[in-house]
């Protein structure tokens, strides 16, 4: 493999030749990706498989099947979003026609997690292609399975001077962060986020952060209960509950906790069988050290549901953890795992007392029939993205926008703002030769005063 710089300087240069521009080779190379996609599909699954024990039915709807989904979405729209779009002309530039020009950055640096390792690698890649950038993918380490498919699958569509795959480990991203990219895109913790910002900040290089933090799920006592523990049950035990949006930790109105954790036990023994950790088709952990992590936090609390392991597979029963502290290590951090806290209220006050003292958290869940509830919710507290009455579901959809606010993350992409987020936008003013405006020049005598009347 060529060096690092050498792929980057390659590929500004594929760049400045004006290869990737064209508007039919960006839709002809998002459909030789989906194809591509389609053709490994097999490869994939068995990857996810052996990297997070990801089964079939989870890997084709959280990965492979949503990844296909963005493409035809993207494909479908791309010609509205890339033409050059006149906008109105204020009164001072009478005779002038305005025009905002979408271009591409340039050669952009996209940084991808382990937890979704195909789907959070070629969302934000098909956003790049789309606005007309080359790119170079950094995979995670941590599936490695996924990682080799992925190179194959880029490499069978895209010459390495448009899109290349950057394996390796921490020092990989340490030398990537030191090239002249035009755009970073980074998904992973806040502690590596920051790294990537004050890398990029020294050559002032624009990111998009998408971090996590701790999302909190809040039950109100008038929620349906049968449908709140399974869909919180899905939203947090989907992929072992390694994903940035699962709730972190549920508050749930004192009257109705046993009747929820009730309903919860229930629905786990339906969606993963009586021993979960022993079912091939539920998650592993992704790592010994996480699986440690994760074992220390169990200690946090007392499980209600849960808490049995095993430490062949790195697999932990999706778990209630009961009576934990707010100062516990386990609410110090996001958990990123089959471990959900909880923890009851007595007036909605509280709950938004408590979420405002921390940081703001990538995702929030509510679950209410109670308009004021939902209400004081929505308008009092800050977060990312969430849901009323299920969770996960608003970052499926390419209509609506994804990314955090302050600690979990800057900037968002999905749909058009993956074509956005990878686009100048350039402004563009077109003045007439038919007429010239002397006021506006300094020998006028009279400018000032009609440089008033116009601009009051």
């Amino acid at each position: 493999m060529n060096s690092i710089p050498s792929i980057v300087n390659k590929q500004k240069a594929y760049y400045t030749a004006g290869l990737t521009r064209p508007l039919e080779s960006r839709l002809d190379m998002l459909q030789k990706l989906k194809q591509a996609i389609k053709t490994h599909e097999a490869d994939l699954t068995a990857a996810l498989y052996q990297d997070l024990h990801k089964n079939e039915q989870e890997a084709y709807t959280t990965e492979i099947g949503i990844v296909l989904k963005e493409i035809s979405f993207v494909m479908k729209r791309l010609r509205k979003w890339a033409k050059p779009k006149q906008v109105k002309t204020p009164l001072t530039h009478l005779g002038s026609k305005s025009f905002i020009f979408p271009e591409p950055y340039g050669t952009v640096l996209v940084i991808a997690p382990w937890n979704y390792p195909l789907q959070l690698a070629l969302s934000p890649l098909i956003g790049a292609i789309a606005a007309g950038n080359t790119a170079v993918l950094k995979p995670s380490e941590y599936a490695p399975a996924v990682s080799v498919v992925l190179s194959n699958l880029i490499s069978s569509v895209f010459p390495c001077d448009y899109v290349a795959m950057a394996e390796g480990g921490p020092d990989v991203s340490t030398a990537l962060l030191q090239q002249p990219f035009d755009y970073i895109f980074f998904t992973g913790s806040v502690s590596v986020g920051k790294i990537v910002m004050e890398a990029a900040s020294k050559q002032l290089i624009p990111v998009t952060l998408e971090l996590g933090g701790k999302s909190p799920c809040i039950v109100h006592k008038d929620a349906d209960i049968q449908l709140a523990a399974k869909r919180i049950v899905f939203g947090k035990f989907t992929n072992a509950g390694q994903t940035c949006i699962a709730p972190d930790y549920i508050v749930v109105h004192e009257d109705i906790k046993t009747k929820l954790t009730e309903e919860m036990k229930r629905v786990i023994s339906e969606f993963f069988g009586p021993q979960p950790e022993q079912n091939p088709q539920y998650g592993k952990i992704v790592s010994e050290r996480h699986y440690q992590r994760l074992l220390d936090f169990l200690n946090d609390g007392v499980p209600l549901i849960g808490g049995q392991s095993d430490p062949v597979h790195h697999k932990i029963a999706p778990t209630i953890l009961d009576q934990v502290k707010d100062d516990s290590p386990v609410m110090q951090e996001e958990i990123f795992g089959p471990i959900l806290p909880l923890f009851t209220y007595g007036d909605i006050d509280e709950v938004i007392e408590k979420i405002q003292s921390r940081p703001k958290p990538l995702a929030l869940y509510v679950f209410t029939t109670n308009k004021e509830i939902e209400r004081a919710v929505l308008e009092n507290l800050s977060f990312g993205g969430g849901c009323v009455n299920d969770t996960l579901m608003h970052v499926a959809t390419p209509y609506l926008p994804f990314g955090g606010v302050g600690e979990s993350g800057i900037g968002s992409y999905h749909g058009f703002d993956s074509f956005n987020t990878f686009t100048h936008k350039k402004s563009v003013v077109k003045q007439t030769n038919r007429f010239d405006f002397a006021f506006r020049y300094p020998s006028s005598k009279n400018g000032l005063r009609m440089i008033r009347k116009i601009l009051k």
